[in-house]
């Protein structure tokens, strides 16, 4: 349409027209002292509805009931002070006084409409939910329910054997909304219980229902199962919220309560009633929500969750009230008025107590009314009413218009001849008065039929008294008037014209919907084309069909009234091509594109017939497609086929649609498109017979097309999660008038999405959905879009909201327990091997074999991103069993199998884990299962030196031509016990074994802490000259130790030297086996680098749990019968470092042997 010209002429008219000539003046002249507020009354009472008004007198009373004016009786009238009284209330069918009234104020100033107040006749119901009877078992719970319906709501109370019961004893729980909650039943507790509801109107009592106790049997343990949980509850603000939770279990499990959103629950409006019930006393928006129930077996981590949302309903409430202005004739007033409220408030302005409707002057949205063009009639009060199912608040400011003394009269003799279908010229002559002041003209047109039309403007030059009109469509009557403009105002009105444009062919053809009731027939059916697009009245249709592989053309001409025909004896099995063309008294328009239909195969079996289709295109971009079958067709029905494609596009493969559906959306379409689409049913039969239908998508309007600008987009979009794979959505409409329909597309997709296909568009007339089918632990991006009146409004800000995660299925893998000092022990383990699952925190249980048995466990909890506890405090002797879970918000996962660990005397230890038996060897902390190529390596280093130094000892042997006997064994090798007694007795003996070389900074590569770790503990650092121990591998004087240097070997980790020192011979090795000992000692070795091996990756501890039991095995400790020794070798250390050790004692050579796993 036509919009303001941007000359010299506009300019000076807004400078001079719309200027304000006063400010703002405050508006006293008449408002409300008291208004009726809502009221309960008993049949027959008398009620007052109260209202009294001041301002400027007269003031003249009136009362509305249900919009419409209370016409006064005997029974209803009016008091001196404006009020309502009404002698006895009626609550007839025919005559009932029951209602919404308002009462209207008026006087010279204009006139005021009241809040509303609602009047209802107290009421109590027959019951809608009768209690019923139960068996329960001895010590187990009951719970008996009844519901009615009553205004105002009723007081609800039980009767045990037709005695009342008390509303709360330490067994007995009455709660508000009609439930009877009995906790440890008991055989006395047999017998009958009915309900009694009681309120202003009645008293009704229920039905009896039979409590039957057995006998107690023994109760095996059972995990916790809520039997009652919390229902999701709307609740006003101000009143009570009750959220019940029964759960039964075996031990009596606890009820707890928590939000969602972490936020602490309100103690001081709250309280439990019974064993866990929640009540929640003077509701607040704050307190809006969804509230987890847990019940939780004592002592263990066994609980199960429900939940439900709170939704807290607000009355509305003033943020912005509308202020009185003055205006000049044919300026602008503008009034905002905002509110708040939940649901969001419905804004209507009111003018002198009527509603006002939206035309080409007057327009409303944003919460704003915008008048335009001013005219003396626009003086008058303007009411804000903000209005949700909560009440009403009304706000009011006066608009004063004031008119100019030397103004011009109106333009004359208004003239208006059709050009063509769409365009129509209009001409006048100049105001008689005052026409030498006139700056400007506007030139004012509608639609002449219809309501609400809208009104557009054109400014033009005071040089010209024509002006042709554009862009009007075909067919139509439109109304015209002229306004001259001076610098200080504006004439009234001209008189009114009514003109008619051409008509013309039509613009498009209509669409076509094609279906098959049998193999050689094609029912083809056409909507009427808008008047928009058939530019006049439709005369007559042409409809053209032929085959796809004939070029033989058959034509029909139609009525313009009809809108479907039938062909008949056509081919089975036939592809055709269909057309049709439309007419109007000018002449034919463009046909359509052909549109293809298969008529379906002959067979003596019964596939479904074609579903009757409609489509509708509910905005630019979006379709919405709806059928039903043909009665029969639904025997055997499997689901639906649905394909579409854009016209002169290849057609994508068919979708399949669940056989229950009944309505599909298809959004993402790109607008001014024509779509085809095709439908059909099918069966265990097959494919049933196909529907045809093509639908052009609108255009998507913009400021450009029109002069109202788009509406906004809607606002506070607020996501949460409902459960692991839903989010529920709710959003804020903008202020339209109420009669206006309004719909949403709601846009749904994970953030970081690449494929646009898998965007999920979602189809919505209410303001809240919930999205569903949505992955568990996934981060979405939500987005919502208005439309209205075939205007779409821009996406709203996006909001991002993550899935619930589900409870974990799976319990921790790789749990390992070792022991590393002698009551301590570190449990390591790995996440469950699960996506998507998010884990909060792990429960680690423990406990010995005996405590077990007695069901007494120990319990750690450390958080979700730590895979590792100390074990601490552990008793010598005992076997202690292991295990974790891991857990969430949403609830437990199970319990890995249990892994055993045995604390010995003497510090040794065993685990017997549900995978792999793991435990500390005396060797140092090996590195982790990533490092196996250098274990590896490490190893075959060893190998290779233990090699040379069996080739040495040969070597040297024959050389020397004596019997010195080369004995070295492991560090796992038996002793004789001889020589662990004397050990014990002169701690004087040793054994001599190179050790690999270090420096004095060596830090453990994987241990996280520069301590090294044997089975005695931490070793500390010492800044001593390095020297080389000694062990003893078997017995032997001290004395006849000869030392010999011993060539210098670089240290791999994980590797193991041995050297030799030469003796007397007592027992020369015959072989291999006498070298390195007998082959049971190297068994324990190896087991204790498997299980090292296996714990490596997790087995990090605190330098600090480690410190307080560091025990030094440097020289400083050594026994003083080898200090002389270390003195005198001084020069031999000097070149090759030795480190000398005591000697093993029983408990550590019983912590070395072997044992079976």
């Amino acid at each position: 349409m036509a919009s303001f010209k941007t000359d010299l002429y506009q300019r000076l008219l807004l400078f001079a027209v719309f200027l304000p000539i006063t400010g703002v003046m405050c508006f006293s002249e008449l408002f409300f002292i008291k208004e009726p507020h809502d009221v309960t009354v008993m049949r027959r009472d008398a009620v007052v509805l109260d209202c009294q008004a001041h301002g400027e007198a007269p003031i003249g009373i009136r009362w509305l009931k249900n919009g419409v004016v209370l016409t006064e009786s005997e029974r209803v009238y009016l008091l001196t002070n404006g009020s309502l009284f009404i002698s006895e209330v009626e609550s007839r069918k025919d005559k009932s006084d029951e209602g919404f009234y308002q009462c209207l104020a008026q006087n010279k100033y204009g006139s005021i409409l009241s809040q509303k107040a609602r009047l209802t006749i107290a009421s109590l119901s027959t019951f809608t939910q009768q209690p019923s009877s139960i068996m329960v078992i001895e010590g187990s719970v009951a719970r008996f329910t009844c519901k009615i319906t009553a205004t105002p709501p009723p007081i609800i109370t039980w009767e045990f054997n037709r005695v009342t019961l008390p509303l709360a004893t330490e067994r007995i729980t009455v709660l508000p909304s009609g439930i009877l909650q009995i906790q440890g039943v008991e055989r006395t507790d047999s017998g009958s219980y009915r309900c009694v509801a009681t309120n202003i109107a009645s008293r009704r009592r229920s039905s009896e229902a039979m409590l039957t106790v057995t006998l107690l049997s023994p109760r095996v343990p059972q995990r916790p199962r809520i039997i009652a949980g919390p229902q999701n509850l709307t609740v006003a603000v101000h009143s009570t919220a009750l959220l019940e939770c029964m759960a039964t279990g075996n031990p009596r499990p606890l009820i707890s309560w928590s939000r969602a959103d972490h936020k602490s629950i309100d103690v001081h409006k709250t309280k439990v009633l019974g064993n866990g019930n929640l009540l929640i006393s003077d509701v607040k928006p704050q307190h809006a929500g969804i509230y987890y129930c847990r019940a939780t077996t004592p002592g263990t981590r066994n609980y199960t969750i429900a939940a439900a949302n709170i939704t807290v309903l607000a009355p509305p409430s003033l943020v912005e009230w509308p202020e009185s202005v003055t205006r000049p004739r044919a300026g602008t007033a503008r009034f905002v008025c905002v509110a708040e409220g939940f649901p969001t408030p419905q804004i209507t302005w009111l003018k002198n107590g009527e509603p006002v409707h939206s035309n080409g002057r007057i327009k409303m949205y944003n919460s704003k009314l915008v008048i335009n063009q001013i005219i003396p009639e626009d003086d008058g009060i303007y009411q804000c009413e903000a209005e949700n199912e909560q009440g009403s608040v009304l706000a009011m400011a006066r608009l004063i218009v004031v008119m100019s003394d030397n103004r011009p009269s109106a333009p004359r003799n208004v003239r208006a001849d059709t050009v063509s279908s769409s365009a129509i010229l209009l001409a006048w002559e100049r105001p008689m008065y005052n026409s030498d002041k006139v700056i400007a003209y506007s030139v004012h047109y509608m639609k002449a039929e219809g309501l609400n039309n809208e009104e557009y403007q054109i400014v033009i030059g005071n040089d010209t008294t024509r002006y042709i009109i554009d862009d009007l469509e075909a067919g139509r009557n439109y109304t015209f008037y002229i306004v001259a403009y001076m610098p200080m105002g504006a004439s009234r009105m001209s008189d009114h014209v009514i003109q008619r444009t051409f008509e013309d062919v039509p613009l498009r053809a209509p669409e076509l919907s094609l279906t098959s009731r049998s193999p050689t027939d094609i029912q083809v059916s056409w909507q009427p084309l808008s008047h928009k697009l058939s530019r006049g009245r439709v005369s007559a249709y042409r409809l053209s069909y032929r085959t796809s592989t004939d070029e033989t053309l058959t034509q029909l001409e139609l009525s313009g009234h009809k809108t479907h025909h039938l062909l008949e004896g056509l081919q089975p099995d036939t592809t055709y091509l269909l057309r049709v063309a439309a007419a109007t008294s000018v002449g034919w328009g463009e046909p359509s594109a052909w549109t293809s239909h298969r008529t379906p195969k002959t067979s003596s079996t019964k596939v479904p017939l074609a579903p009757e289709l409609q489509l509708e295109s509910l905005n630019c971009t979006t379709v919405v497609l709806r059928w039903h079958l043909p009665a029969g067709s639904g025997t055997g029905l499997q689901g639906y086929k649905l394909s579409y494609h854009e016209e002169r596009q290849p057609e994508e493969p068919p979708t399949q649609i669940p056989p229950h559906h009944r309505q599909h959306t298809i959004g993402g379409l790109d607008p001014r498109k024509k779509y085809h689409v095709k439908l059909l049913a099918y069966s265990l039969m097959g494919d049933g017979y196909q529907a045809d239908q093509t639908i052009s998508t609108p255009g998507c309007v913009s400021v450009r097309d029109r002069l109202v600008p788009p509406p906004p987009p809607p606002h506070h979009v607020y996501a949460h999660s409902n459960s692991s794979s839903s989010v529920f959505l709710h959003w804020a409409r903008p202020a339209f008038t109420s009669g206006q329909t309004v719909n949403y597309t709601v846009r749904c997709n994970p953030v970081g999405l690449q494929n646009a296909s898998l965007v999920l568009y979602l189809q919505t007339a209410t303001q809240s959905l919930m999205v569903s089918d949505l992955d568990p632990n996934t981060n979405y991006e939500f987005a919502v879009r208005l439309h209205v009146d075939q205007l779409s409004s821009p996406w709203s800000p996006v909001v991002y909201q993550t899935t619930l995660p589900e409870a974990p299925t799976r319990a921790p893998v790789g749990l390992k327990v070792t022991l590393i000092e002698g009551d301590t022990a570190l449990v390591s383990w790995k996440p469950p091997d699960e996506p998507n699952i998010a884990v909060t925190h792990y429960t680690i249980l423990y406990a010995s074999r005996r405590a077990w048995a007695a069901g007494e466990w120990q319990i750690l909890q450390r958080e979700g991103s730590v895979t590792m506890a100390l074990l601490e405090n552990l008793k010598s002797g005992q076997v202690y069993l292991v295990k974790v879970s891991a857990s969430n918000q949403m609830g437990d996962g199970p319990f890995s199998p249990a892994a055993e660990l045995s604390v010995r005397d003497g510090h040794a230890s065993r685990t017997h884990g549900s995978t792999h038996a793991t435990a500390f060897s005396d060797s140092f902390y090996h590195l982790d299962q990533r490092s196996m190529t250098g274990i590896v390596v490490g190893v075959s280093i060893a190998l290779t030196c233990i090699i040379i130094c069996v080739l040495i000892l040969a070597c040297r042997s024959k050389s020397r031509k004596s019997s010195t006997a080369k004995s070295i064994r492991q560090a796992g090798g038996q002793t004789p016990p001889t020589a662990v007694r004397m050990a014990n007795e002169s701690q004087a003996e040793s054994v001599e074994v190179m050790m690999p070389m270090m420096r004095d900074n060596f830090i453990d590569a994987k241990g996280g802490t520069n301590l090294i770790i044997n089975s005695y503990g931490p070793v500390k650092h010492t800044t001593e000259k390095k020297r080389m121990k000694r062990w003893n591998f078997c017995k032997r004087d001290d004395k006849g130790v000869k030392k010999v240097s011993s060539p210098s070997y670089s240290y791999h980790q994980g590797a193991v030297l041995l050297c030799y020192t030469e003796t007397s011979p007592q027992h020369p090795p015959s072989s291999l086996q006498g070298l390195f000992g007998p082959t049971g000692g190297d068994s324990e070795g190896s087991h204790s680098s498997e299980g090292s091996h296996e714990t490596g990756d997790s087995g990090r501890y605190s330098h600090d749990d480690t410190e307080a039991t560091n025990l030094s095995l440097g020289v400083g400790s050594r026994p003083a019968s080898l200090q002389g020794e270390s003195e005198a070798s001084d020069e031999v250390t000097e070149k090759e470092p030795m480190v000398e050790v005591t000697e093993t004692t029983l408990q550590q050579q019983e912590m070395i042997e072997p044992h079976p796993v």
